[in-house]
């Protein structure tokens, strides 16, 4: 358990890729049950212990997921995630140069259920709903691109669709376009960065979570 962050109502985990925060139907033990088990053993509590889920993280991805460790945080976040106060940044490989250094990116997003996937379109559609996000080119490999993506709407598999739909699937991604997957079943997507102010304390929170042991993204950062 890679914990960034934990205080009395919070708790920062790095997630890794192939977790899933919350129970789906898979039956997988979700981060969320491993986490209570972890804060019950350390804090030695005899009975339930309470761990509300505020956001989710595609399997694949890895990264930063803030879960809430009492219920007036739990509701407190969700307003704030709902009323868009947590800010949240993304790294992404793309196998393509963007079409630009820098961008907004504006797409609309209808969610298929039944593929579990998201396609983006330039113009409004019935059942769509609108995606907005900024990325930015920060390094270049050989091969590669990093940008980093700052989440302006919070859409199902969005960073994946809009990127795809630019042009730049993520590396990995095949889902969304890649030519290839990755050996460990990852996405290059990954929740770099996170802050907020505390629902409680109401101090400035910001953390960041590095990246996976891999050596193209152990090559962008060092």
């Amino acid at each position: 358990m890679n914990i960034l962050y934990e205080d009395n109502h919070l708790i920062i985990v790095n997630k890794s890729c192939g977790e899933i925060v919350q129970g789906d139907k898979t039956g997988d033990i979700p981060l969320s049950e491993t986490l209570k088990e972890w804060l019950k053993k350390k804090y030695q509590k005899p009975g339930n212990v309470f761990v509300g889920v505020t956001h989710r993280l595609d399997r694949p991805v890895s990264g930063l997921v803030l879960f809430a460790k009492t219920s007036k945080a739990l509701s407190r976040l969700n307003d704030m995630f709902r009323l868009g106060k947590v800010r949240k940044t993304y790294w992404a490989i793309v196998k393509n140069q963007p079409p630009k250094e820098e961008d907004e990116i504006i797409h609309w997003i209808d969610r298929n259920e039944r593929q579990n996937k998201s396609y983006a379109y330039d113009k409004e559609r019935p059942n769509t709903k609108k995606a907005i996000l900024h990325y930015k080119l920060i390094a270049c490999s050989d091969n590669y691109y990093l940008l980093e993506i700052d989440l302006k709407t919070g859409r199902h598999h969005q960073i994946r669709a809009q990127l795809s739909k630019i042009g730049c699937p993520i590396k990995g991604d095949l889902k969304y376009g890649a030519n290839r997957s990755n050996p460990d079943g990852s996405i290059s997507l990954h929740a770099r960065h996170i802050a907020f102010v505390h629902p409680v304390s109401k101090e400035e929170i910001n953390v960041t979570a590095p990246v996976p042991e891999d050596n193209l993204w152990k090559s962008f950062t060092s």
